[in-house]
This record gives structure tokens, C-alpha cells and sequence, in this order.
């Protein structure tokens, strides 16, 4: 039957949804997206986007599929659909969940592309286990991969993975998503795919750090991916006894912690953070730097030491302790470093 897709943010993936809705007579030609209006220049940001086929204040110069329908009405926009595409803060998932449960198709999934996890006093909750709730047990698989967002805007090649607990539900989201140029891997993992997406934003902070410096630092920050993967496969493991040790080495995993300790905000704002010693806090960095965009980072490395700390285990997470400890305890970037000839060869 006709599927319908829809998405409560980012741009970014516009031009492979309309691709794929194209592409297969499964789909229905049209994707509507829901779209927080905003004046532009006297013109409503929608009627912007429906009319010239481009988001001129997020995504300006790029070109959207004509099969794209920005849609104000969140209702509106998932009135009947399939298939639900979640790209937006999690935060404020609770009260959407509340709003569109119901008003989709019955046989609607889901697909998560939000890069973190709830820590809660009971422990960790992934975000596709909060949405399948909100959603009333519908099945959600997740998306996470090496997937810089202006070079998926722009078409360069990349590859990324989707977890699945249904696999004919996985199969379906990868028709959606996958291109020549962009590549999809679908594994029966969600748990180690998400919690992938999650912490490596943490360890994004350390390479941040070093670069900070202003001293020689690729051989550190190779070792800070090498030992901060070591540290996620620990973590993840600990918590999530079922994930697989091949979903470390898939985009979600491996590729993803290199490209964001590289190119991610986390990065960048934690490489301002050493740079501005001491004169700006992290809220402060995101507000000048990601005009809107969230640190995930962050928040992942209080949340993973408030559970380090419950447990006892800090020692054996010594870069996980040591980057809290430059973000929030007022320690030297040297003494992050001092730590890594202690870590897990």
C-alpha cells in the first residue's frame, strides 16, 4: 500500500526522502514535513519552501525535491502516514508523542535519527524505546552514521547504519533513505547502533580539547578514538549485554566517532572551550556557535558519570572520567592526556 513519510526537523535528509519516495511504487509521491513557521522577509518560511523549493534561512543554495511540502500543522502532516521520520532535540518528544499517536495509519512505523539516549534514575532509556511508548508500542527502528550534515546536503558519498527489531521494517526504511551516493547498512541491533550515536559525542569533546592546544595533536587525537571506542564497546556492553561486536565496526560505530572528533560540533565547541580559558561556559559557546543547533555532548558526559559514579566504575572509564572532568571540574586538558598512557591497550 502507499506510504506516506513525514518529519518534525532537519533538512538535511530532504533530498534522499524524495529521492527514495520516487524511486519505488510502494510510496506515495510526497513528503510532507512539518515545518515551525517563521516570517522571512514578510513571506511565511513554508510558503518559501513549497514555492521555490528551498529552505533560504537553514539551507540556503540547496535545492529541495519538488515531492517536499512543508506543512505548519503537525497534525496535518501526520495525518494518515506510514511511516514517521524523527530528527529533532528530544526534548521535546513527550508532548509530540502525545499530540500524533493515533492520528497516523494504522500500520505506521517509525525511524529515530536522534543522536542520544535518556538517562534516568532506573537507568538508560533509548529514544526508540521512549517513542515506541509515546506511540503506543508502534515499532521504531533508529538511524546513526558518519553523516555530516552539509556533505549529505551536498551529495557526497557516505554510508550509514539503520537498527532494526522488525528486519521487513528495516528493509523499508533503507528503500527510503539509500542512493548510490548514500549508502545503507541495516543490522538487528537497535541498542547498539543508538547508544553508538550517543556516546561518541561525548568522546567528540577530548578531540576537541586537544586540538585547543594549538600544539602537534593527530596522534593524540587517534589514540583518543581508539581508547574512546574501547570505552563506548565497554559501556555499551555493560548496560546492553545483547549488542553485537560487528555494529562497533559499522557506520554507526567506528566511522561515525572518527568524523565527528573531526568535523562535529562537539568538537568545535569544546576546541573554543580550551581557547576561551575559562571565560565562557558551554551554554554560552552553543549560543555563539550553533545559532540554534544543540551540544549533545555535553549533557551525554554528565549523564554517563552520574551512572560511572552510582556504579563505582569510574576508574574503569578513564577518558570518560577525565573529559568530565576538563568540561565541568576545572581540570587541565595535560591532565587528560596524562590519563591516557593509563587506559586500555
Amino acid at each position: 500500500c502507499p506510504s506516506r513519510r513525514w518529519t518534525p526537523s532537519s533538512w538535511t535528509w530532504l533530498t534522499l526522502w524524495g529521492e527514495g519516495c520516487k524511486k519505488y511504487d510502494i510510496f506515495e509521491d510526497d513528503v510532507r514535513m512539518w515545518t515551525y513557521e517563521e516570517m522571512i522577509e514578510g513571506r511565511k518560511l513554508t510558503e518559501i519552501i513549497n514555492t521555490q523549493h528551498e529552505n533560504v534561512k537553514y539551507m540556503p543554495g540547496v535545492k529541495l525535491p519538488e515531492n517536499i511540502i512543508a506543512d505548519p500543522d503537525v497534525l496535518s502532516a501526520t495525518k494518515d502516514a506510514h511511516v514517521l521520520i524523527f530528527v529533532l532535540p528530544h526534548q521535546f518528544l513527550p508532548g509530540l508523542c502525545d499530540k500524533i499517536a493515533g492520528n497516523h495509519a494504522p500500520d505506521c512505523i517509525a525511524i529515530s535519527l536522534i543522536k542520544s539516549v535518556l538517562f534516568e534514575e532506573h537507568g538508560i532509556t533509548l529514544i526508540s524505546e521512549q517513542l515506541r511508548k509515546g506511540l503506543k508500542g508502534m515499532d521504531v527502528s533508529v538511524l546513526m552514521g558518519a553523516n555530516v550534515a552539509s556533505e549529505v546536503a551536498a551529495g557526497a558519498f557516505c554510508e550509514t547504519t539503520i537498527g532494526y527489531n522488525i528486519e521487513a521494517n528495516g528493509k523499508l526504511c533503507k528503500q527510503i533513505f539509500e542512493t548510490p551516493l548514500f549508502r545503507v547498512s541495516i543490522v538487528n541491533d537497535i541498542a547498539g547502533v543508538e547508544m553508538c550515536g550517543a556516546l561518541k559525542n561525548a568522546v567528540a569533546l577530548a578531540a576537541g580539547f586537544v586540538e585547543g592546544l594549538d600544539l602537534p595533536h593527530n596522534n593524540t587525537k587517534a589514540a583518543i578514538i581508539r581508547i574512546g571506542l574501547m570505552e563506548m564497546k565497554k559501556f555499551i556492553g555493560n548496560h546492553f549485554p545483547g549488542v553485537k561486536e560487528e555494529t562497533f565496526f559499522q557506520s554507526c560505530g567506528f566511522a561515525d566517532l572518527v568524523v565527528t572528533c573531526y568535523a562535529g560540533r562537539n568538537r568545535k565547541c569544546a576546541l573554543e572551550f580550551v581557547k576561551a580559558a575559562g571565560t565562557k561556559t558551554f551554554d554560552q559557546i552553543e549560543v555563539e556557535l550553533l545559532h540554534g543547533q544543540k551540544l549533545e555532548g555535553t549533557q551525554t558526559c554528565k549523564e554517563v558519570m552520574k551512572i560511572m559514579r552510582r556504579e563505582g566504575s569510574t576508574d574503569r572509564y578513564p577518558l570518560f572520567s577525565s573529559i568530565h572532568a576538563v568540561a565541568f571540574e576545572g581540570a587541565s586538558v595535560q591532565s587528560m592526556i596524562d590519563t591516557l598512557g593509563h587506559a586500555e591497550m
